[in-house]
C-alpha cells in the first residue's frame, strides 16, 4: 500500500490535513453548484426565480439522499477492506456497490421526474413558484444518474486513501456550470430550466471523467457488474441502508424547516435560501472533516489499531473546533454583505443576514457532530448513526424551529436551528464516549477486542 494513502502508521495530524484539504476544496467546489446557479438565478431572473431554485434544493437532496448514504457506507466497507489489506473483499464489496447504486438512482430519477409537483406542493410551494420550480426539478432528475455515478466513483477514491483527484472530477463539474449557466440562461433565453440543463451537462462531463480514470489511470479494482455474492449484499443492506434512511433523515428536516419557512411569504424563502447557500459553506469544514476521520478510522478498525482511532477523534475536535470558532466570527461580520450577492430586495437581505448572524456561533457544535459521528459510522455503526439524526432533526431541530417561530416570527427559526446544534452535540459525544460501536462488525466476528 502507498504510504500516503495509508492512515495505519506515521503521524494523524500530518496525514489528516494532507487528506483533508484536497477534500475541503472538492466539497467547496460541489457546493459551488447550487451556489453559482442562485447567483446567476438570482441575479438574471430576481426573488422569484431565486425562491424557485431554493425549494427544488432541499428535495432534490432528499431524493439524492438514499444514494448519498448509500456512498457513506462505502467509505466504512472499503476502507475497512483496505486496512485489512483483503483484495478478494475489496473487489467484491465494490461490484456489490456499483449494482446496488445504479438500480437506485434509475428508481430515483425514475421516481423525481414523475412526481416533481406532488412534492413541490408537499412543500406548500407557492403557486407563484410553480411553474419555475417543477421543470427545474424535473431536469435534474434526467441527469441524476451522473450525479451518483461521479459522487461514488469519488467516494471509492477517497476510501482508499486518494482525496486528490476527486477534486479534478468536480473542478471540471463547476467550471462547466459556470459557463454554461449565463449563456442558457440569458443568450439561449430558456429561463431558469437553462440553469439545470447547465448542471446537467457539467455532472454528464464529470461523470464520463471519473469513469475513465478510475478504470484507467486510477487502478481501481472494478470488475465487470456480476451478481454480487450474499455476504457483500448482506453488508451493503446492513451499513447502506440505515446510511441512506440517515441522510433521508437529515434532507427529509432540511426539506421541513423549507416547509416552516415558506409559511412566512416568499420573501423569507428567498432569504433562506440564500443564506443556506453561506451556510453550506460554513459547513464545508465540518462535513470534510467528517469523512476524513471516516477514511482514516477504517482503515485502523480493519488493522484493530483502537489507540490510533482514539487519537484520530481527539485530533480531529481540536482541529474543527478551532477552524468553526473563525468562520462563525467570520461569517457574522460579513453576513449582510454575502447576502447582497444574491438578492437585493431589502427585505430577503433583512432576514438572511439576521439568520447568518443568530446561528453562525452555533456551528462549531455542529462540527462536534460530523466528527464524532464520523468516527463512530467507520465502525459501521450506521443504524446507530440513523437513530442520532433522527433525534437531532426530527425531535430536536424541526419543533425547536417550528415552536420558536411561533412565538418569535422569523428570528425564532435560527433559535431553534442553533439550539438542536448544542443538544446534538452533547447526545453525539455521549454516544462516542459510553456506547458499544467498538464492537459491531460487518463481516465476520472481529479476532480481537478492542477493550
Amino acid at each position: 500500500m502507498d504510504k500516503n494513502l495509508d492512515f495505519t502508521e506515521g503521524s494523524i495530524l500530518k496525514k489528516m490535513l494532507l487528506f483533508a484539504l484536497p477534500m475541503f476544496f472538492t466539497n467547496i467546489l460541489q457546493v459551488s453548484y447550487q451556489f453559482i446557479d442562485s447567483l446567476w438565478v438570482g441575479n438574471l431572473l430576481g426573488t422569484t426565480g431565486l425562491g424557485a431554485v431554493s425549494l427544488s434544493g432541499p428535495i432534490l437532496f432528499t431524493i439524492l439522499s438514499f444514494v448519498i448514504g448509500l456512498n457513506g457506507a462505502t467509505l466504512t466497507v472499503i476502507s475497512q477492506a483496505r486496512g485489512a489489506k483483503d483484495e478478494h473483499r475489496l473487489k467484491e464489496s465494490l461490484n456489490a456497490f456499483v449494482i446496488v447504486n445504479l438500480i437506485l438512482s434509475i428508481a430515483f430519477g425514475f421516481i423525481g421526474f414523475f412526481f416533481a409537483e406532488t412534492i413541490l406542493r408537499l412543500l406548500s410551494t407557492p403557486e407563484a413558484l410553480m411553474p419555475l420550480a417543477k421543470p427545474y426539478l424535473q431536469i435534474h432528475f434526467i441527469g441524476i444518474i451522473f450525479l451518483f455515478g461521479y459522487n461514488f466513483i469519488g467516494t471509492v477514491l477517497r476510501a482508499l486513501g486518494d482525496s486528490r483527484t476527486p477534486v479534478r472530477f468536480v473542478f471540471l463539474a463547476v467550471v462547466l456550470n459556470a459557463v454554461l449557466d449565463p449563456l442558457f440562461i440569458y443568450t439561449f433565453d430558456l429561463g431558469i430550466e437553462g440553469a439545470a440543463y447547465a448542471t446537467l451537462v457539467a455532472q454528464g462531463s464529470a461523470f464520463l471523467y471519473g469513469v475513465i480514470y478510475s478504470i484507467g489511470k486510477g487502478k481501481v479494482p472494478f470488475t465487470m457488474p456480476h451478481l454480487p455474492e450474499f455476504i457483500y449484499f448482506k453488508a451493503i443492506m446492513k451499513l447502506g441502508l440505515p446510511g441512506g434512511l440517515q441522510m433521508m433523515t437529515i434532507s427529509g428536516g432540511v426539506a421541513a424547516i423549507m416547509g416552516i419557512v415558506a409559511s412566512f411569504g416568499e420573501g423569507a424563502v428567498a432569504g433562506f435560501g440564500a443564506s443556506q447557500r453561506i451556510d453550506s459553506l460554513i459547513m464545508i469544514p465540518a462535513t470534510t472533516l467528517g469523512a476524513a476521520v471516516t477514511s482514516m478510522a477504517g482503515q485502523n478498525i480493519g488493522a484493530n489499531q483502537w489507540e490510533l482511532v482514539n487519537e484520530i477523534a481527539k485530533k480531529g475536535l481540536m482541529f474543527i473546533l478551532s477552524v468553526s470558532f473563525f468562520i462563525s466570527l467570520l461569517v457574522f461580520l460579513s453576513a449582510d454583505v454575502l447576502i447582497r450577492l444574491f438578492v437585493s430586495d431589502e427585505e430577503t437581505i433583512a432576514f438572511g443576514s439576521t439568520f447568518l448572524k443568530t446561528v453562525a456561533f452555533f456551528y462549531p457544535f455542529l462540527g462536534i457532530n460530523f466528527v464524532l459521528n464520523g468516527v463512530v459510522r467507520a465502525a459501521g455503526a450506521m443504524f446507530q448513526i440513523l437513530v442520532l439524526n433522527l433525534v437531532s432533526f426530527w425531535i430536536l431541530r424541526v419543533p425547536l424551529t417550528a415552536l420558536l417561530s411561533s412565538w418569535l416570527g422569523t428570528k425564532g427559526i435560527a433559535y431553534g436551528i442553533g439550539i438542536s446544534f448544542v443538544i446534538s452535540s452533547f447526545i453525539a459525544a455521549a454516544y462516542y464516549l459510553f456506547g458499544k460501536w467498538r464492537q459491531i462488525s460487518i463481516f465476520e466476528e472481529k479476532s480481537q477486542s478492542p477493550g
